[in-house]
């Protein structure tokens, strides 16, 4: 009879091990943060900045959750020949236009990131982050091309350097993405 019991017994607890960790792995589940994909992850554009150059330059946009972030780099803008720029002392802003159920408006990415830099680096800014606007799933971002020449009321991506050297650039994107970001 001890036999039988302790065989009934243990079936009967099996089942609740079983309710008890799949409830556990679903508690989880629900409480990891979502992620939210966009692609491309890189595309390229042309932007005309003036007296740091014109070109080509590669946007890396990444989406988790609520964050969103769009890094610019750029072999074809460079820091012009006796400037320099600390880490952190750039602050950037870019517009991009934003397409959302047929509506078209615009976002901005700013942040005031950036490694160390000196006349003829190439750039490197960001990640900056969504900072004008809202990115929702199935939305799409493009650069906001505009006529040359750059100007104060007219740019696309600005570039404010603060220490050591203090200058504030404007640039025009001149070409859309090579594939518009889809969030």
């Amino acid at each position: 009879m001890s036999i039988s019991s302790h065989r009934t017994s243990e079936r009967r607890r099996l089942p609740l091990v079983l309710v008890a960790a799949c409830s556990a792995g679903a508690l989880l589940a629900l409480s990891a943060p979502t992620a939210s994909a966009v692609t491309p992850l890189t595309a390229t554009a042309t932007f005309n900045c003036g007296s740091w150059g014109s070109g080509l330059a590669t946007l890396t946009a990444a989406a988790s959750g609520t964050s969103k972030t769009v890094k610019v780099t750029s072999s074809a803008i460079t820091m012009p020949s006796g400037t320099s720029a600390d880490p952190n002392s750039i602050t950037t802003t870019l517009k991009l236009t934003k397409t959302s159920g047929g509506v078209t408006s615009q976002v901005q990415f700013s942040a005031k990131t950036n490694p160390g830099m000196s006349g003829g680096n190439p750039i490197t800014l960001g990640p900056l982050k969504l900072s004008s606007g809202t990115l929702a799933a199935g939305d799409s971002t493009n650069t906001v091309v505009l006529p040359t020449p750059p100007s104060a009321t007219n740019w696309s991506l600005q570039i404010v350097a603060s220490s050591p050297t203090s200058a504030t650039v404007p640039c025009v994107a001149t070409s859309a993405l090579s594939t518009p970001f889809l969030w």
